[in-house]
């Protein structure tokens, strides 16, 4: 049985009579705009616009629930422009020099002509120029992909802006987001989290931020709550930040802006702090780190035994192994293990390596290129544990100068993963 639409008509901004569904009808709708932020400024950039629903009777509805009713009623693209003219309509865009994020319903795409018609009229009915409308698409929503490249550009024609939405989600993938080529990419929450809690989910969130912005797009990341997460999404080098941090959805008013504003500087600020700091750590550690490699040659030389002479810098943290290769990258005897590596618990018999042949691995080329300095590699998954590594490597002095001697070192174990290892100690 289908549901019966009941429909009233009211007169637009214009003059001209719109009809309004009974699901419009039936709830209270209030527009709360969550400010966008630039790091770089330091200021506020833009306003992302959601929506807060309730019933008449003042039962709170979420914005996907009532969706879903639109859906079963054959509502959505009226619900749609009535929440777009509502949010244009709220937006004192006369005292805002920031841009408008505004959620656009994938079933809008399937139509680009019609949505886009309402939507410019829209915008002109309240002065807004397109130029200052970011569009938020979630790429893997269209089940029409070809729908949806062509309400971007037929969008881009009209002067909106474009910001790919979830990205990182789902089955999203690069090749849409290059034929898309948004302007703004808004990175998932949920690669955030994870990089809080897993340092390979960190390195990965780098990696993702610097791929995107190389490929000609803004990153923002969103759903920053803790100053821990500010920290992270500071370090990866995101364009734009955007959280409860920084303030929540609300009005908009000069005061609430010089206080989101403030927000940012005193983050900006803490987390410049905390990375000068561990920039100091990081530092004396590396030093230190030096001195006991140069110790260990030293030691080796004097035909001090192999374990006994690397016994000190096994003991520094991330330190996993050392050994010794000669004039053709050949491994020389076994190798000396920290006490943790001792007590791994599965066989493996990659461990059992010496006579090995390393001459292509890019420490032992680094140490005969720069002899007497100490080298570190690219971060590289090591044999035998297939772990993170970088190993540092320096030739031997005096009548062991055409040795080399290699320290393996899992960063992920020093700092939390986030010490950068120059090319020279």
């Amino acid at each position: 049985m289908s549901s019966v639409v009941r429909l009233s008509r009211r007169k637009d901004r214009r003059g001209r009579t719109a009809v309004v569904p009974d699901l419009v009808q039936s709830h209270d709708f209030q527009s709360v705009y969550q400010p966008i932020l630039s790091p770089t400024h330091q200021k506020l950039v833009g306003y992302e616009a959601l929506v807060r629903i309730r019933q008449q009777d003042g039962t709170p509805v979420s914005p996907p629930d009532l969706f879903d009713q639109a859906h079963h009623r054959n509502q959505t693209a009226t619900l749609d422009r009535h929440l777009l003219n509502l949010h244009l309509g709220n937006f004192p865009a006369e005292d805002q020099s920031a841009w408008l994020f505004l959620n656009i319903n994938p079933h809008s795409c399937t139509h680009p002509e019609t949505s886009l018609d309402h939507l410019a009229d829209q915008c002109q009915d309240f002065g807004i120029a397109p130029d200052r409308i970011v569009l938020e698409l979630v790429e893997t929503a269209s089940e029409n992909p070809g729908a949806l490249l062509r309400f971007i550009h037929r969008a881009r024609e009209q002067g909106f802006q474009i910001a790919i939405d979830d990205f990182g989600m789902g089955d999203s993938n690069f090749e849409r987001l290059w034929q898309i080529n948004p302007l703004i990419v808004k990175l998932d929450r949920s690669l955030l989290v994870n990089a809080e809690h897993n340092n390979r989910a960190r390195l990965l969130l780098d990696s993702l931020v610097h791929m995107i912005r190389e490929s000609g797009s803004l990153v923002l990341l969103e759903g920053i709550e803790t100053p821990q997460q500010a920290r992270i999404a500071l370090s990866t080098d995101s364009d734009l930040l955007q959280g409860f941090l920084f303030a929540r959805p609300g009005g908009i008013s000069e005061t609430t802006s010089k206080e989101t504003e403030s927000r940012l500087k005193t983050v900006v600020s803490q987390s410049s702090e905390w990375s000068l700091k561990d920039s100091r750590d990081h530092q004396t550690y590396l030093q230190l780190l030096r001195f006991e490699v140069l110790e260990a040659c030293h030691l080796i030389v004097r035909d001090v035994p192999f374990a006994t002479a690397c016994q000190r810098l096994l003991q520094l943290d991330g330190v996993k192994r050392c050994f010794v290769l000669d004039r053709n990258g050949i491994q020389l005897g076994n190798l000396a293990r920290a006490n943790p590596d001792l007590q791994r618990a599965r066989f493996n018999p990659l461990y059992e390596s010496a006579g090995a042949c390393w001459a292509h691995r890019e420490y032992f080329i680094n140490a005969r290129e720069r002899p007497q300095q100490v080298t570190c590699s690219r971060p590289y998954v090591g044999l035998p544990d297939a772990r993170r590594t970088v190993t540092l490597s320096t030739t031997l002095p005096s009548a062991y100068q055409h040795e080399v001697l290699c320290v393996d070192i899992h960063p992920d174990a020093v700092f939390g993963g986030q010490l950068t290892f120059p090319d020279t100690l």
